[in-house]
């Protein structure tokens, strides 16, 4: 060692880091080269004594500061391999690698990384934020970094330092308010936090905002995961056929809550998410799903928020195990054919002292003004949407799920309070926008942003918008001035219906407009039709409870909403349960009441929806024109009197068109004339109220010819039997057809298999004219 330490030592630096203020302690800590020599400086807390060892040679520091500041002047020009020998009071000796030997000049934050976090385009940022167990040279260990930019020192702590801020300090990335730091030989599965020292002096614990996996409920620590690119997965075929999936294919989503659609038996709180993928997938394949969607599976401290309070947005909730286990959840769906879609929260975030409010000491996620920054009815805070950071971190979000966990897509959860200022607040609760509107003009920038990226993917990723108002263009394509959305949910429709269904049978004709109305912006955005758990919670009843009558009649009035909505054009989503015909009000803390299967009327129903969304499945008149005015014609729309509704549903193809006729009155019509598109016969392929669904059997069983008798000004038309509160669905068959025109007598034989259902109506129609 070297004479004469202490003058060249830099004391204002050194108290930094005895006080723990110390924002760059890579300028101080660690070895440096000088003109006479290498100077090592170390801070171990309670430290009695510390020594360098260089291969096998230990070399004592010089104790110069009583709080444990370490120095040691070796005369060498270039930094050797070397440990710390810690000697504590109560006689532990640890020996270990230096923190801040490492990055010294290696650069895992590049300056282009930063760059484009600061500009909101760094769309994998997850690979360098957060907590990565990597190799520097020789040595394994974790690299940290997190995003503080008004803290006054961030530090890692746990288990592996006394949670000891003192003892690892981040260094901050030039100006960029990134801090970083390796520690050197730190295992996976290591719990950490982030230890923050605010401007006023304050400490404050704050888990990663970018960790990959936390602990179990209630603990808050986040976790070292391993790292989970690693997964082997087994989806290649599903995600390459996703890449060509467009929204002419089906659509029929299962909303599903992990927690509580079945429960073991065993005492535990959750199954695993192994179990899950194979009781669940199993069974959504046989009742005839296309997809499952995730009531939110991020992490979240309260069971009771469902998911939707989320503190941990990068980590899947380790109620039901490890980012492995949720790995092959997906990886099983896929193999089996079942996509997965997940709901997603980035309308606002909890107040939650561990998690992201305030997390710097400042609002660095939320607004300052609680005018901007807070929803007063949910009492949570609301994302800053204009700060590029803030943006990117829930943009590289989406991309994160797409591209670690192969998930399908996602649904935004409560668009509305995003793109309005007012949403659920009152006067004096909020700031206009520059413009003096209420429309949060951050939030519509940040969405066509998220969608137009996602849409550069090309891998059939979808977004949908749970949006309950008449924002225009929510689907309408990012160049055309709209939002991007692949889907948005149709809450009119939904409103509407329900209200409708919900009427004694008896008076629903007053109401009549409730089922049409729908078909008059049905084409305004791509919609899709949700009977989601918003409908069967808070007092609100189950579906089957919403029914009027006794059980039978609501039964009967659940299978013709049912396929009612299967019918109208839209992608499909249920809540779990509800196939079922649940009678209690969902909750979190028990499951789906399987035992109802016990009861004929619940068999049934359960039955009937297998066979609705088989038959969804197997005709494309139900999926392939929803958003083309060409996919739906009205029949009969304004049979009022009777609560009945005729219509029918299309492709290009003649041979698929199908004849939806719907009896929402208490009244059975043996013998009700329908107008049909074409002459020949009629298929009934599926009845409400057949005696296999537990239906009375006022079915159709025999072709329906079709006569030259005039009915809803179609020249063609059948009668058909329409049982009281149901549906029943016919399928044209194809025939050799003769068509002739009375003034000229000239026939003309045609197969209608080889027409569009659009040419078959032009013939029709120039007939009809010659006629008159």
């Amino acid at each position: 060692m070297g004479t004469g330490l202490n003058n060249s030592m830099d004391w204002p630096m050194i108290e930094a880091i005895v006080y723990s203020e110390c924002d760059t302690p890579r300028d101080i800590l660690g070895p440096h080269v000088r003109k006479d020599g290498l100077l090592i400086q170390c801070f171990f807390p309670d430290a009695v004594t510390v020594a360098v060892k260089i291969k096998d040679k230990i070399t004592p520091m010089e104790k110069i500061d009583e709080n444990g500041f370490f120095s040691i002047l070796l005369f060498r020009k270039r930094i050797p391999e070397y440990t710390y020998v810690i000697t504590y009071a109560d006689g532990t000796v640890i020996e270990q690698k230096d923190s801040y030997a490492f990055l010294q000049n290696e650069q895992i934050f590049t300056e282009e990384d930063v760059r484009k976090f600061h500009a909101g385009i760094h769309y994998g940022i997850y690979e360098k934020m957060g907590a990565h167990s990597i190799k520097i040279g020789d040595t394994t260990g974790v690299y940290f970094a997190v995003w503080a930019p008004m803290a006054l020192r961030v530090s890692v702590v746990g288990d592996f330092n006394l949670w000891d801020g003192r003892r690892n300090p981040m260094h901050r990335i030039n100006n960029s308010g990134i801090h970083e730091i390796f520690i050197p030989d730190l295992p996976v599965g290591s719990l950490y936090k982030f230890e923050i020292k605010t401007k006023d002096k304050s400490v404050i614990l704050k888990a990663d905002p970018y960790a990959c996996q936390t602990e179990f409920r209630p603990n808050t620590a986040s976790i070292v995961a391993n790292d989970i690119s690693m997964y082997a997965w087994n989806d290649m075929g599903w995600m390459a056929d996703r890449k060509s999936y467009t929204k002419n294919e089906p659509l029929n989503v299962y909303e599903v809550h992990l927690g509580s659609w079945k429960k073991p038996e065993d005492g535990r709180d959750f199954f695993n998410y192994r179990e899950l993928a194979k009781f669940l997938c199993a069974y959504v394949k046989d009742m005839g799903y296309t997809h499952i969607e995730l009531m939110p599976i991020m992490e979240h401290p309260l069971d009771e928020s469902w998911g939707y309070q989320v503190t941990g947005y990068y980590a899947p909730t380790s109620r039901y195990g490890t980012p492995e286990d949720f790995m092959y959840f997906v990886d099983y769906m896929h193999q089996n054919g079942i996509g997965v879609i997940l709901d997603w929260v980035p309308a606002h975030f909890p107040k939650d002292g561990f998690g992201l409010a305030n997390f710097d000491g400042t609002c660095l996620y939320e607004h300052k003004d609680p005018r901007q920054g807070e929803h007063p009815q949910w009492g949570t805070l609301i994302y800053n949407y204009g700060r590029p950071e803030v943006s990117n971190f829930l943009i590289a979000n989406v991309i994160f799920w797409a591209e670690k966990y192969h998930i399908d897509g996602i649904k935004v959860d409560s668009l509305a309070r995003m793109l309005y200022l007012d949403y659920g607040k009152n006067y004096g609760e909020w700031i206009p926008n520059l413009y003096g509107g209420n429309e949060n003009l951050d939030a519509v920038e940040f969405f066509k942003h998220l969608n137009s990226i996602i849409k550069k993917r090309k891998d059939g990723f979808m977004i949908i918008a749970e949006e309950a108002t008449a924002w225009p263009r929510v689907t309408a394509s990012v160049e055309e001035n709209g939002l991007g959305f692949d889907y948005k949910w149709n809450n009119g429709w939904l409103n509407d219906f329900l209200q409708y269904m919900q009427i004694d049978p008896c008076y629903r004709s007053n109401n009549y407009n409730l089922l049409t109305l729908s078909m008059i912006y049905a084409y305004s955005e791509d919609f899709m039709l949700a009977l989601s758990h918003d409908e069967v919670v808070h007092g609100k009843g189950t579906l089957i409870s919403k029914m009027p009558g006794d059980i039978e009649i609501k039964a009967a009035n659940l299978r013709a909403a049912y396929t009612y909505m299967m019918a109208h054009p839209g992608k499909k989503l249920l809540f779990m349960g509800q196939e079922l015909a649940q009678l209690d009000e969902w909750y979190e803390k028990s499951c789906v009441d399987w035992n109802l299967t016990k009861y004929d009327l619940h068999t049934y129903m359960q039955k009937f929806v297998k066979a609705l969304n088989k038959l969804y499945l197997s005709e494309k008149a139900l999926y392939e024109c929803d958003f083309s005015s060409e996919g739906f014609e009205w029949i009969n729309c304004i049979a009022a009197k009777d609560n009945v509704l005729v219509f029918l549903r299309k492709t290009e193809r003649v041979e698929d068109t199908l004849l939806v006729a719907c009896n929402f009155g208490p009244e059975l019509h043996k013998d009700y004339k329908v107008g049909v598109p074409f002459a020949g016969k009629y298929k009934e392929i599926f009845n409400t109220d057949s005696v296999v669904f537990g239906g009375s059997g006022e079915t159709n069983p025999r072709l329906k010819l079709s006569k030259k008798e005039e009915c809803d000004g179609r020249i063609d038309s059948i009668t058909l039997k329409l049982p009281p509160m149901g549906v029943s669905i016919l399928k044209y068959t194809q025939v050799v057809e003769e068509i002739k025109d009375n003034d000229t007598a000239v026939r003309a034989k045609r197969r209608t298999s080889a027409k569009t259902t659009k040419q078959v109506d032009d013939i029709r129609k120039k007939i009809m004219e010659d006629n008159q």
